[in-house]
């Protein structure tokens, strides 16, 4: 449907109809079905997939995996993630055979960010150099960019549409409008691996110096009213 002859073309000829029309023949699939479609209507040489490999990755890694496992997965390794984390994403690239690659900021910059503990005092330039920064490389890359965001894990997020254009970029979230107990039902039935912090009251999981246990997205920034890094903003 919307494929193309070259990977490296950005995303500037999908207008807005078109989007809302993708949005239309979406909405009434599952999740599953969803990720299905993309791979029809779109090459898969186009389509960018991240994952944090924190709290319930293992949902929509698991979802992708068993429908098209030589997807690349991109992770972002800011430097300041948890051991945990690190020991999860192990887990689950043996699990499901994922085809991970770690990206990560210029050197120079991310170790400015550690002597100057830029976290504390401006948490957005800190995600900017260590999260935006990176993924923008390669952004210019691929059409579509595959996310795990769900309507109820905040307020930005209840606002998205299936698919959003975001820049030269169409911004997918097959897992939109899967509520918490749909998530939780399903993780359950599969019998998926729950990132180890969460045991111990982490619901959303990011650096660890900007991460303490809370409900949802509330502890992540130390529970100030940043709830975004910046990527999906």
């Amino acid at each position: 449907m919307f494929e193309t002859s070259s990977k490296h073309t950005p995303l500037l000829d999908i207008s807005a109809k078109e989007i809302k029309t993708l949005n239309e023949k979406y909405k009434p699939l599952s999740a599953a079905e969803r990720i299905k479609q993309l791979y029809i209507d779109f090459d898969m040489a186009d389509v960018m997939l991240t994952s944090s490999f924190a709290a319930t990755s293992a949902f929509l890694l698991k979802l992708i995996s068993d429908i098209n496992n030589k997807q690349e997965v991109f992770f972002i390794d800011t430097g300041y993630h948890f051991e945990d984390t690190l020991k999860y994403k192990a887990t689950l690239e043996k699990k499901y055979n994922l085809n991970v690659t770690s990206i990560s900021g210029i050197k120079e910059e991310h170790e400015f960010t550690t002597k100057d503990e830029t976290w504390k005092k401006n948490p957005d330039f800190c995600c900017s150099i260590n999260k935006v920064q990176p993924l923008q490389t390669i952004k210019k890359n691929y059409k579509v960019w595959i996310s795990g965001l769900m309507k109820w894990q905040s307020d930005h997020r209840a606002t998205l549409d299936i698919f959003e254009e975001r820049g030269e970029i169409l911004k997918f979230y097959p897992l939109l409008d899967v509520s918490k107990e749909e998530r939780d039902a399903f993780i359950k039935k599969h019998n998926l691996p729950f990132h180890p912090l969460v045991a111990k009251g982490y619901n959303s999981i990011g650096c660890k110096h900007c991460t303490v246990p809370g409900e949802d997205r509330s502890g992540r920034w130390n529970n100030n009213p940043k709830t975004e890094c910046g990527l999906h903003l």
